[in-house]
């Protein structure tokens, strides 16, 4: 989870430097191999609980049903579209489970490093896949120009407006969106492991190292790591439904017949 940093009776906080964690061999770090993990762990959740179907579901095939059906349903279906969002399905469910098991890495014991919280990994995600994916959608919907027309022209505003508009509508759809997708879940990651390390350290150096009255202060802030965690697994789920359900809007907008 990180490292007491301290010097003598000097204790130095948790920062940045905590996030960038050694080779375990070669040049692979424990990120990388939890990226790799993660997917084994979403491929094998859905293959085990699917293999043996029944009418009335098993504890784990009515968690599977219930993932599947949130994902579907609650995200591709209300942001794409009724008429369209069936082939994105896997799409928005492969990228929900995905960064839900990277965020919740950060409060799993021995493990306890939301992966997400290396901006390389949600930045991959956000430009490699997302962005190439509804952009693809729209050319393809709507042809290259009457594509560039649907997603930077307003509709309905006076023609003094274009002049303004477009080019905010172009930066947003072509520069912004992908980078406020990719750190928006990176800032959450990086600033609720962030705060784990600050209160679980520092009640540890209080224990080892502060003064004998000083030592129950430790205890608080024990209490407070342990309350900060439940809400980091709230905050995890809701930046991984986040993320799907932004990827899925994009997607709808792509596709939508009005801007």
């Amino acid at each position: 989870m990180g490292r007491l940093l301290a010097e003598g009776d000097t204790f130095a906080p948790p920062g940045v430097k905590d996030f960038f964690l050694p080779p375990i061999f070669g040049g692979v770090t424990k990120p990388m191999v939890l990226m790799v993990l993660s997917i084994l762990i979403v491929s094998a959740f859905f293959l085990i609980t699917s293999r043996n179907m029944k009418i009335i579901p098993s504890k784990w095939q009515f968690a599977a049903e219930s993932v599947y059906d949130f994902g579907r349903n609650s995200i591709a279906r209300e942001q794409i579209g009724s008429k369209e969002f069936k082939p994105f399905v896997p799409l928005i469910l492969t990228l929900f489970t995905f960064v839900l098991v990277n965020n919740l890495y950060g409060i799993i014991p021995f493990v306890q490093f939301p992966t997400m919280a290396k901006i390389g990994f949600p930045i991959a995600l956000a430009v490699l896949v997302v962005y190439p994916v509804y952009h693809f959608v729209g050319f393809k919907k709507h042809g290259f120009v009457g594509y560039l027309k649907h997603a930077t022209v307003p509709p309905g505003a006076p023609l003094a407006i274009y002049f303004l508009l477009t080019p905010i509508e172009f930066l947003q759809k072509f520069v912004l969106n992908p980078i406020t997708l990719a750190v928006r879940v990176f800032a959450a990651m990086f600033a609720g492991h962030l705060i784990l390390l600050v209160f679980t350290l520092g009640g540890e150096y209080l224990l080892l190292h502060a003064p004998g009255p000083l030592k129950p202060v430790s205890l608080v802030s024990w209490a407070f790591a342990i309350a900060m965690t439940f809400l980091e697994a709230f905050i995890q789920v809701l930046q991984a439904y986040i993320f799907a359900l932004l990827s899925a809007n994009y997607i709808g907008q792509a596709l939508a017949e009005d801007h």
